[in-house]
């Protein structure tokens, strides 16, 4: 019988020095663990062990050509793994630790298996803000791969409980330090000598990253395939049908405002884009537990954060 099928106790331990050290014990031992972040809880494994990553898969059902991102405790770490230009010096300098991913040359002895990179020549690396995730990357040792904790193409996780019910019996285990803050998955960039390449909208906004860098951002081209996690047309989806840009509730939805009006869960009754953020995928989760037989949206406006949530929304209703 598969991993992936067969039924694993799923231990949920909070935050602390004995639920930190269980789960760098199992990532020792090349099991995958459900670790928060500042951005949406992470199913994290150790990224230079093929075995792991595979579990990453395995656990989450997610297609092998979808590339992981690789998280570090430190600069030196992502140095001994992929090649920095200086745009993407200047992004490490004023955006890490935080929620900004880079993809950036894999070094030709980069530890990293090549599962992790999905054999790509380039690597997607991230050193996040939040204690939980560094300690564990420092008690581990070693850089670890981290996509969401759920399973692929449904909503992220931003708590524990979401994790769950998503992963519960596919994973040993939960760290749990409470809700995610930022709410919404990191801004992954390719940083070029001359520009930007925006491959996912995030919490780091592109007005942000040509004011540190002087450099334009630019949408990838057409043609450029999957580069980076969180391409895939159809991702973050809730078992039922979503509709966007409702400025009225639909009939038989669960009506998830933003601003004045009536909602069944509103992202931000003052019309901020970052308190929406950081309810979005909560608040996708209560809808698609409710008995609605589908959800609706209210328009949101695709300024600063507000097109990383657009882009999910998007993507979720895909």
């Amino acid at each position: 019988m598969s991993r992936a099928t067969r039924s694993l106790e799923t231990r949920i331990r909070a935050y602390d020095s004995a639920g930190l050290a269980e789960a760098a014990a199992l990532i020792m031992a090349g099991e995958p663990v459900a670790v928060p972040t500042e951005t949406v809880y992470g199913l994290a494994a150790d990224a230079t062990n093929d075995l792991a990553v595979a579990r990453i898969y395995e656990a989450k059902g997610r297609p092998s050509f979808n590339p992981l991102i690789v998280h570090v405790s430190d600069v030196a770490m992502a140095r001994q793994l992929v090649s920095f230009n200086a745009t993407a010096q200047a992004l490490a300098e004023a955006f890490w630790p935080g929620a900004l991913t880079m993809v950036l040359p894999r070094l030709p002895d980069s530890p990293v298996a090549g599962l992790a990179s999905a054999g790509l020549p380039t690597l997607a690396v991230r050193l996040p803000s939040h204690p939980a995730m560094r300690a564990l990357i420092g008690a581990a040792g070693v850089p670890l791969a981290a996509p969401s904790a759920n399973r692929s193409g449904a909503i992220s996780p931003t708590r524990a409980s979401h994790v769950l019910t998503s992963l519960g019996g596919r994973i040993p285990f939960i760290l749990d330090a409470g809700p995610a803050s930022d709410g919404v998955e990191s801004t992954i960039v390719e940083p070029l000598d001359d520009a930007i390449i925006l491959l996912r909208p995030g919490p780091v906004t592109p007005e942000r990253l040509e004011a540190i860098t002087g450099r334009p951002v630019r949408a990838p081209a057409a043609s450029a395939g999957i580069t980076a996690p969180g391409q895939l047309e159809s991702h973050y989806a809730p078992s039922k049908p979503l509709m966007l840009n409702c400025t009225d509730p639909a009939p038989g939805s669960f009506h998830i405002g933003f601003g004045p009006g009536p909602s069944q869960r509103n992202l931000s009754p003052s019309g901020d884009v970052v308190e929406a953020a950081a309810n979005l995928f909560a608040a996708l989760h209560e809808a698609d537990e409710s008995a609605a037989a589908r959800i609706s949206v209210a328009p949101i406006p695709s300024e600063g954060l507000g097109l990383a949530i657009n882009d999910r929304l998007r993507r979720a209703a895909a």
